[in-house]
């Protein structure tokens, strides 16, 4: 193991109770967790170079496609991650051993029995979003082709959300460092090599993801596990009791609602993209995955929102609640607007990197700015995210996605009709606002409620 690895382990074993937040607290765990979530927008960017420099925007749109069916798969069950670290964040602070433990085995248990059944039901589930999704026919051969090699993933997808969730609740950063790189790295590796050296093209793609989240899984599993101290552990029977399954379940749902509403914005940005023609479509593409790359960005800093005010409200300390919050903001709007800048000054020549097909490079080019900016307009959203998962004020944040879904509906309808394209930009960017300030409102009276006496 590494100096590093000691360093982090030794450092967060120094027990419950009040804590200082600095900014090497935070830093400690926001650099790794944006150095490890970067090499995922890193994935997303290679494999559209991949399939861009194939040189048609068919096969283009048909990864956009099939990526957005994986969003609605996957990404719906990123209340597997977010539960997990929210739980084990309040254990660590409260110095229950024990009960991090048995969130890890609860959260593992229902990960692996979820990517099963979605592995079981995939055939229904492309059908399902090829309707929902409406792609033209040669769209929707490869997005078909992309969905059944990557759909083999699923069970070990999912377990690297719970495996994920369980480092970054006890704030170890630079495991989960280590683990993001391990997975992106070797799909990033395999998705040139199968992809264009093999010349297996999309389906190459997609095979490189299933290896990735394969090998991810097991050595992260073999991480989490060799860590555990035994004297700890719960008898199984305790781990599955009901009353202890019932709030996790409950904060899934209401996660889980969150996450699904999130990805339903993402959808139909995606469906009406399609009404403007597979070029649009394509460059909308390539702009959303410079708008990933900000979000990830920004994540690690949500990361350690999460990790700090989760502890905090399990050690009861609302002084380090308070400065965590206001640090974190403070790191996030400075990050926000420098991401910004650099997409405006080099978002044409990253365009170029990703695609050869000059016609969605001028499309993309004229809708490049406003991908930029989401980082400054998701900057509140992407922090109090992590804020609401770490006190696990679950009901709080589907209620307002629900209500910035709502806001982000009705501007579309005003904006797309009248603007095009870039009436479909400004809607996600007023989506992001929404979701940020929506949140922001409900902080103090939350918080006075966690805290009180």
């Amino acid at each position: 193991m590494t100096a590093a690895g000691n360093l982090e382990i030794d450092e967060n074993a120094r027990g419950a109770g009040p804590f200082l937040v600095t900014n090497r607290l935070i830093l400690s765990i926001a650099i790794p967790m944006t150095l490890g979530f970067l090499t995922t927008p890193l994935l997303g960017l290679v494999d559209t170079a991949v399939v861009g420099r194939l040189g048609q925007a068919t096969l283009l749109a048909g990864l956009a496609v099939g990526a957005i069916l994986f969003d609605l798969i996957f990404t719906t069950f990123n209340f597997l991650r977010a539960s997990t670290t929210g739980l084990v964040a309040q254990a660590f602070g409260r110095g229950d051993r024990a009960e991090e433990q048995a969130v890890f085995w609860r959260s593992l248990a229902i990960a692996l029995v979820s990517g099963t059944v979605a592995l079981l039901v995939s055939p229904i589930l492309l059908s399902l979003g090829l309707w929902l999704l409406a792609p033209g026919p040669e769209v929707a051969e490869v997005t078909r082709t992309y969905f059944l090699w990557r759909i083999l993933s699923s069970p070990f997808a999912l377990a690297n959300y719970a495996i994920l969730g369980f480092v970054l609740g006890r704030g170890q950063g630079t495991t989960g460092l280590l683990l993001q790189t391990l997975i992106n790295g070797i799909n990033v590796v395999l998705s040139i090599y199968l992809g264009l050296h093999l010349g297996w093209g999309v389906m190459g793609v997609a095979l490189a993801t299933v290896i990735g989240e394969t090998v991810g899984a097991l050595v992260g599993f073999a991480i989490v596990y060799a860590r555990f101290d035994r004297s700890s552990s719960l008898a199984w029977k305790e781990v599955f009791s009901m009353d202890r399954l019932k709030p996790l379940f409950g904060l899934n749902r209401d996660i889980m609602i969150r996450s699904f509403v999130l990805l339903a914005a993402f959808t139909l940005m995606t469906r009406i993209g399609t009404s403007f023609g597979p070029v649009t479509l394509a460059a909308n593409a390539v702009l959303m995955t410079i708008f990933l790359v900000a979000g990830y960005y920004l994540d690690g800093l949500a990361n350690a929102a999460e990790q700090l005010t989760g502890r905090a409200i399990g050690a009861r300390f609302r002084p380090a609640f308070d400065r965590a919050l206001k640090m974190t903001a403070l790191w996030s709007f400075a990050l926000a607007a420098a991401t910004t800048v650099a997409f405006l000054d080099f978002g044409d020549r990253l365009i170029d990197t990703l695609t050869t097909a000059e016609d969605v490079r001028a499309v993309a080019y004229e809708f490049m700015p406003w991908a930029a900016i989401t980082a400054v307009t998701g900057a509140l959203a992407f922090l109090m995210d992590g804020v609401f998962i770490g006190a696990t004020w679950s009901r709080d944040m589907r209620n307002m996605m629900l209500l910035a879904f709502a806001g982000y509906a009705a501007s579309l309808l005003v904006l797309v009709p009248l603007f095009g394209n870039h009436g479909l930009w400004a809607g996600l960017n007023l989506f992001l606002l929404f979701r940020g300030l929506f949140l922001l409102a409900l902080v103090p009276r939350r918080a006075r409620t966690s805290f009180a006496s």
